[in-house]
């Protein structure tokens, strides 16, 4: 099996790479999924959110209210660092078995991790490479104002709380540049699925 870690900062055009590596043959694990299923009514993981930053993070419904969850960590950095010790030994445990159950259907699969906060979480990754999904973060704020509809201010602010441009380009073994059209972006990705087909 080969695990590769697909990375770049919010906006930066993972989910279409991801996307296109699923429907080349790629069993992509989803990290934002996953870290959903963390705090799903019910879960011990939104228990504990609860607990830590109050019932007003919480829906009607009982269901995590997303938006009051992240008014209040992307706002500060140690209550992001408090919710990151919540959710991020579920999701790491929750991954192990993604990748474990894709190595025992398929001894050769691929795996493709998409782990937004890789470069956050420092060197000891343990994967075989690492694709960074990148493009400067003015585009990125574009993006999320655009296409979005998200107020320049958050958007600002949630850049800003993700590692820089810098940081996530040291750990890569590839770049995807997704600073350009579609085409590009995906003609990257026929090149990468290649060069991986190749060595798997």
């Amino acid at each position: 099996m080969v695990r590769i870690a697909l990375t770049g900062g919010i906006a930066a055009g993972k989910s279409t790479i991801a996307h296109r590596l699923a429907e080349l043959g790629a069993v992509v694990v989803d990290a934002d999924a996953l870290a959903r299923e963390a705090v799903e009514p019910g879960s011990e993981g939104l228990a504990r959110v609860a607990e830590v930053f109050g019932p007003g993070v919480l829906g009607p419904d009982g269901a995590l209210d997303r938006a009051a969850l992240g008014a209040i960590v992307f706002a500060d950095p140690a209550r992001r660092r408090e919710l990151e010790g919540i959710t991020h030994p579920a999701v790491r445990r929750l991954a192990a078995e993604r990748m474990a159950a894709a190595e025992a259907a398929d001894p050769a699969a691929v795996v493709v991790y998409d782990v937004p906060l890789l470069a956050e979480a420092g060197p000891d990754h343990g994967f075989e490479l690492v694709v960074v999904a990148h493009a400067p973060a003015p585009t990125r704020i574009e993006r999320m104002v655009g296409l979005r509809g998200m107020d320049r201010a958050e958007a600002e602010r949630r850049v800003a709380s993700q590692a820089s441009d810098d940081e996530r380009l040291a750990i890569a073994d590839v770049v995807i540049d997704t600073g350009g059209t579609l085409d590009a972006t995906l003609e990257q990705v026929e090149r990468l699925w290649e060069r991986v087909r190749g060595r798997s």
